[in-house]
């Protein structure tokens, strides 16, 4: 059985001010490392297959993924691409933030956008990037089948790597980063300082929400099978692994509309 635990960003209970924080830290390091620089072949393939330029980012967040991912795409793909955020708690500070930056480019839904309810007004390829290992397997099931009667094609990544070696380095990375960095994030907050170093609630949080998006992660395998297991009428899904320049693998699970097609 796969164990789940819980991670304090998903709770209802947990401050916002904190949710804000650790999703801004991600952002960081998203758009520092480029981590997910590999599945864009992947992304612009599936959205040529969907016939669209314009992407809905579910669980995005604080955007930080999709920041950088819409720059590659602008210059590679499509000028006018469009790109939506949305979350079940939405960070409209960094989300507004982004929509100025990029001139429109990437927008929000400013309301709770749910992944298994979406909706049926936001149209575009849906994307989850470092989000879906949050979902159980019924719920994630959900998530697909979702895209599936919306007929809108999605686009599942998730990276880390699943091993004793990944845990270490969430162990001692994430709060060193933190302590580094933490007087250079935007906007600057005293209190940011306060939960970072005098009571470090935001490393401890971070680190126990790393260790368990590990603990989470699915596999291919196990994502071809959830979409084997989602009603589907003429869907071509396709799983498989890339990595990054850090070693660092990124499961991924495309559908969308088409021949039906099972393969990894």
């Amino acid at each position: 059985m796969k164990i789940r635990g819980f991670e304090f960003e998903d709770q209802t209970w947990f401050p916002e001010m904190f949710r804000d924080w650790m999703t801004g830290y991600l952002r960081f390091l998203f758009v520092i490392f480029r981590l997910y620089q590999p599945v864009l072949p992947l992304l612009k393939e599936a959205l040529v297959k969907s016939n669209t330029n314009k992407i809905l980012d579910l669980c995005s967040g604080s955007g930080g993924t999709m920041e950088s991912i819409y720059e590659n795409l602008k210059l590679t793909f499509d000028a006018n691409v469009q790109i939506f955020l949305s979350d079940l708690y939405p960070n409209m500070l960094i989300y507004r933030y982004l929509e100025t930056k990029t001139e429109k480019g990437i927008s929000f839904i400013s309301k709770p956008v749910d992944a298994i309810n979406v909706p049926s007004e936001a149209n575009g390829f849906r994307t989850i990037f470092s989000g879906f290992h949050h979902f159980d397997h019924e719920t994630a099931k959900k998530v697909l089948q979702n895209a599936v009667d919306a007929r809108q094609g999605i686009g599942i990544f998730d990276g880390g790597n699943k091993s004793v070696w990944m845990v270490l380095v969430i162990i001692i990375i994430h709060p060193l980063l933190l302590f580094l960095c933490t007087p250079f994030f935007r906007p600057f907050s005293i209190s940011r300082l306060l939960f970072t170093y005098l009571v470090p609630v935001i490393p401890f949080c971070t680190v126990w929400d790393g260790v368990f998006s590990i603990v989470r992660l699915y596999q291919p395998k196990e994502l071809l099978q959830m979409a084997h297991e989602v009603e589907r009428e003429n869907y071509t899904w396709i799983s498989g692994k890339v990595r990054n320049k850090f070693g660092m693998s990124i499961a991924f699970l495309i559908g969308y509309p088409g021949i039906v097609l099972l393969k990894d």
